[in-house]
């Protein structure tokens, strides 16, 4: 009990911080054992997936607006609703017995006995739960899925509502995960047999070789799989712009926001580790990570470069992927944290300085050579309109085909990009094109 009692404290304290800070803190849980952090990151994420909803029962059965409560109060009540109603494992007395026993201790008994009284109100009507029922159909919707509203408000102009649905669905579930086998470290069917034997589901996926549909990434991280370079954990549809990019032994490419690393990593791999890859990025944290990364994976090929895209002076490459900084809406069943932070200034902030990165990208490619452009967002500004600016700006580049790369469900109809969408595809939402530079 008292370990389950630590996950929640933690998992409060790291909302908390996040309510206060917009920045999500796992280290805060660094303390705990492997499985309690996994449990920690497990809440975290639910509640935030369930934030809005779970905000509006606790209106419902409290005194006291959810508006008027501090960040403390506020997240106590979210991960008790969450455990009381989401929880299987959790009987009914423990969800509400640990929150009061955590309001006590952070904020005293009178909001013990606060939390008691919202949570046993709640639990009474479990059966017959209030639903909203609010006139603004984008707010009835934001508080029923989770979203922000103007999120929802755009999701359901562009698609139609049903659609809208089954994303916002898409994601608040599970999300699916993938690995890559890395063969500068071994063999594709040896690492099959390595998994087998240790009786992990596994499915190779049809769209890309060396890809595997897991459940979960915690056995990966627990055998030090990770650790060992022996795969990488990476969304298959994070694993077509270097596919589409097609970087040979012996090139000379250029990562451009290439921290944490992952398609720096797979393009030494598809490279056999030949040629040179040299990887950029602002943050000095992330490119030691990076860096690390391509000692255990074997990635030889890989220069790590500090600084920003626009600043740097690295001169030409054969080859140039710029995975753009973007507003990560079509990572949102994996980071559930996005979606409270970002709004509609940050979405035409991340326009502007994708459309300074990409400039300065192309400036990079040498005749001849090759620029890819991704991002893992659905909005249209950041993705084709983007391109199409640029293209309009500039006559020294033209659109390729993807269809010898890419499988044709996630190309758009003119084989000229590919978009996936966590409903339509099983992945993660990714927008990519490749570009060649014709003088």
């Amino acid at each position: 009990m008292e370990n389950e009692l630590s996950e929640r404290s933690v998992s409060i304290d790291i909302l908390i911080n996040f309510d206060e800070k917009k920045k999500l803190d796992y280290s805060l849980a660094d303390e705990l054992e492997t499985r309690e952090r996994a449990q920690v990151r497990e809440y975290v994420q639910n509640i935030l997936r369930k934030r809005s909803y779970l905000d509006f029962l606790i209106g419902e059965f409290s005194s006291v607006a959810v508006e008027e409560m501090k960040p403390g109060l506020k997240n106590i009540l979210r991960l008790a609703v969450y455990d009381l109603l989401f929880m299987d494992s959790t009987p009914d007395y423990a969800a509400i017995n640990e929150a009061v026993e955590v309001a006590k201790r952070k904020l005293g008994s009178k909001t013990g006995d606060l939390v008691n009284a919202i949570m046993r109100n709640l639990q009474r009507d479990r059966d017959n739960l209030p639903k909203p029922a609010f006139k603004d159909r984008n707010k009835l919707v934001a508080t029923t899925f989770s979203h922000p509203e103007w999120m929802v408000a755009r999701w359901r102009k562009r698609f139609g509502e049903r659609e809208a649905f089954k994303l916002m669905q898409a994601n608040n579930s599970r999300p699916h995960y993938y690995v890559r086998v890395n063969t500068l470290r071994t063999k594709p069917k040896n690492f099959e047999l390595r998994m087998e034997k240790m009786d992990i589901p596994f499915q190779p996926s049809d769209w890309l070789p060396y890809y595997y549909k897991i459940d979960s990434v915690q056995p990966f991280i627990s055998k030090g799989l990770l650790e060992k370079g022996i795969c990488l954990v990476q969304d298959i549809a994070a694993g077509f712009a270097p596919t589409i990019l097609d970087p040979q032994p012996g090139e000379k490419v250029f990562d451009l926001c290439a921290a944490p690393g992952t398609k720096s990593i797979m393009m030494a791999d598809l490279m056999q580790a030949e040629g040179e890859i040299t990887s950029v990025d602002i943050s000095p944290e992330r490119l030691q990570k990076l860096a690390e990364s391509a000692l255990n994976y074997q990635a030889e090929n890989i220069k790590i470069r500090g600084g920003d895209v626009r600043e740097v002076s690295i001169g030409l490459a054969d080859a140039v992927l710029l995975d753009a900084p973007c507003t990560g809406t079509g990572v949102l069943s994996k980071r559930a944290d996005l979606r409270w932070q970002r709004d509609e200034e940050g979405l035409q902030n991340a326009v502007e300085l994708q459309e300074e990165l990409l400039e300065e990208a192309a400036n990079m490619v040498k005749r001849g050579g090759r620029l890819v452009y991704s991002t893992c967002s659905l909005e249209p500004e950041e993705n084709m309109e983007q391109i199409t600016k640029f293209l309009d700006k500039y006559d020294n580049f033209e659109l390729e085909i993807l269809e010898d790369y890419l499988p044709e469900e996630v190309l758009a109809e003119d084989k000229l990009s590919y978009q996936t969408y966590p409903h339509t595809h099983g992945c993660d939402g990714h927008f990519g094109v490749l570009l060649k530079r014709v003088k």
